[in-house]
């Protein structure tokens, strides 16, 4: 199977929730032609209005393509809507059974060459294809939500993926303006959401040892660490923290401290009580705002971290280009010579 070549200009996407709708949005603002299917009563029109409210944020963020958030077809039947595309964004429910029949259905209509990617959060992709006649190119493709907003896509490939079908899946979404990466071992919920489950797991333990309530450690999180790992992973910030000796410098000063941390965390007893403790406990950091009114923030905000990353990003790759160019002219008209060409900035 050859398919890192293969140009991507059609796509569809399968299953138009909120993450179906959010990556149509993308494909749409990015110039491909888009059909989405669903066989739920209404999808459509759920879906035009989704798209329609990630539009404008789209084109302030650099859409490229369609001028016309409605420029998009819907199609129920799934089957009937990969006719003649070239990439697959499957988002049906997170379960193995539904996945496992809406695969095989799909693989058996489409060239071998088309990836189909799922965008599952914690299922395996090697199961998810079971039944396929060309499982090499059956990969997952998660996004983290809302996928027109959130950079982050995990590539996994499962033990039959080809290393074709993998980068085709990166170029695609690299080419969708995404921060793919490609995870090189299946286990359950990839890597984002482990990470965030274990986050999760502490924090509700705090919360049922007493120790602080549901607001207080949400903003440990979002005015604390969340605000630089924003902008740079775990182990870089740790780097960072280490001074001029890094990382190295972090663990041999920090690390014995850090170990007794890892040996003190806990596994809370989901009880139902504890599970109601914490849906009091956001409620009352929500304070009267609806799910729209703290989504409406989110992406807001969202939006303007993006902006200033990819505009910092824009001037730092300048800058290289800058410094590569007078690189370049430096070993052709060494400093010993008169210099003949100047470069215009």
């Amino acid at each position: 199977m050859s398919v890192s070549d293969h140009p991507v200009r059609r796509v569809a996407v399968i299953g138009a929730g909120t993450i179906g709708a959010s990556w149509a949005a993308l494909f749409l603002s990015r110039g491909l032609d888009v059909v989405v299917s669903d066989p739920a009563p209404g999808a459509a029109e759920a879906t035009q209005r989704l798209i329609s409210a990630a539009w404008p944020i789209l084109m302030e963020l650099g859409g490229e393509g369609a001028i016309d958030p409605t420029s998009w077809r819907f199609e129920a039947d799934p089957v009937k809507a990969v006719a003649g595309v070239d990439f697959v964004q499957e988002n049906a429910p997170e379960r193995y059974e539904l996945k496992q029949k809406l695969f095989p259905a799909i693989d058996a209509v489409l060239p071998p060459q088309v990836v189909i990617a799922s965008s599952s959060s914690g299922l395996l992709v090697s199961r998810i294809a079971e039944g396929c006649r060309h499982p090499e190119r059956c990969i997952i493709g998660h996004p983290f939500n809302p996928p027109h907003l959130i950079p982050l896509v995990e590539v996994v490939g499962g033990e039959k993926a080809s290393r074709a079908a993998i980068a085709t899946a990166m170029d695609f979404y690299r080419a969708m303006g995404k921060h793919p990466i490609e995870i090189r071992k299946e286990v359950a919920g990839h890597v984002a959401n482990r990470l965030q489950a274990a986050l999760w797991r502490e924090a509700i333990h705090l919360v049922e040892q007493g120790v602080v309530s549901v607001a207080d450690v949400d903003a440990a999180v979002c005015e604390g660490p969340g605000l630089r790992w924003a902008l740079m992973g775990q182990h870089m910030t740790f780097h960072l923290g280490g001074g001029q000796g890094g990382l190295a410098h972090f663990m041999h000063h920090l690390l014995p401290a850090v170990e007794t941390w890892w040996d003190d965390l806990g596994t809370p007893n989901m009880t139902p009580e504890l599970q109601a403790r914490l849906v009091e406990g956001v409620t009352a950091e929500a304070a009267g705002r609806s799910i729209a009114e703290l989504a409406q923030r989110r992406d807001t905000l969202l939006t303007q971290i993006v902006a200033l990353k990819h505009a910092h990003d824009a001037v730092e790759e300048k800058q290289d280009l800058s410094d590569r160019l007078d690189e370049a002219l430096e070993e052709s008209f060494p400093a010993s010579d008169p210099v003949a060409v100047h470069r215009a900035d």
